[in-house]
């Protein structure tokens, strides 16, 4: 169990605290706005009123202490610049922050963040991509080019190898995990047979994965 701290309460801060928490970690919220902090308190380990551009009420709440920081401040650039420069300052060590734009990118890049978070653009491609391959249940970006898809074979795809299927990859797609009913294979060999309604995890570049994906269409 880790301990994070979410800076921001509104609908994106809210939900990944909520996530957090019932993932069984603890949570502190922080939100300038009583009434969000007063409306919450129940949900999170601790929820606090605070200005988050003053480094001085940010340090009275040991923030250093969390295994990372989130900042989730919505439009007000300036507040989640301040906020960052505030959480360097004080050593925090591990600190997420929401973008809303190019330019607040740029800054947040220089400043020299864990990780930049563009929720509006990732759920807008994640949308994008279910849309042009409906088989794809759910994919990850593991940096590099590279992805892990899930994918549901359709009811009239044709028993076939791995092989087969991943042929016109030329060997830069692997399959991780086939899922079968209740019944797991992990690594499966080339050799193995893979059937309808079939679920199967692959992991590759983006542009191998493209090229399989004619293959998995109904």
């Amino acid at each position: 169990m880790s301990h994070f701290s979410v800076i921001g309460l509104g609908k994106f801060g809210l939900t990944a605290s909520l996530e957090l928490i019932h993932m069984g970690h603890t949570v502190t919220g922080i939100d300038k706005s009583e009434k969000l902090v007063e409306q919450y308190a129940g949900e999170f380990t601790q929820c606090v009123a605070c200005d988050a551009s003053d480094e001085r009420a940010l340090k009275e709440l040991n923030l250093c202490q969390s295994d990372a920081v989130l900042v989730a401040i919505g439009e007000d650039m300036q507040a989640s610049l301040m906020c960052t420069l505030a959480l360097k300052n004080l050593g925090v060590s591990d600190i997420w922050v929401k973008a809303n734009c190019s330019a607040h990118h740029a800054i947040l890049s220089k400043l020299g963040v864990s990780k930049i978070i563009h929720p509006e653009e990732e759920m807008g491609a994640r949308v994008a991509q279910a849309l042009n391959y409906p088989m794809v249940n759910d994919y990850l970006g593991i940096g590099h080019g590279i992805y892990i898809v899930d994918v549901i074979l359709v009811d009239n795809f044709p028993t076939q190898p791995i092989s087969e299927l991943l042929s016109v990859s030329k060997g830069q797609v692997s399959c991780l995990l086939v899922m079968r009913g209740s019944q797991l294979h992990h690594n499966p060999s080339p050799n193995f047979e893979i059937k309808p309604k079939d679920t199967i995890i692959l992991c590759g570049q983006r542009e191998q994965l493209v090229k399989i994906a004619p293959r998995l269409l109904p």
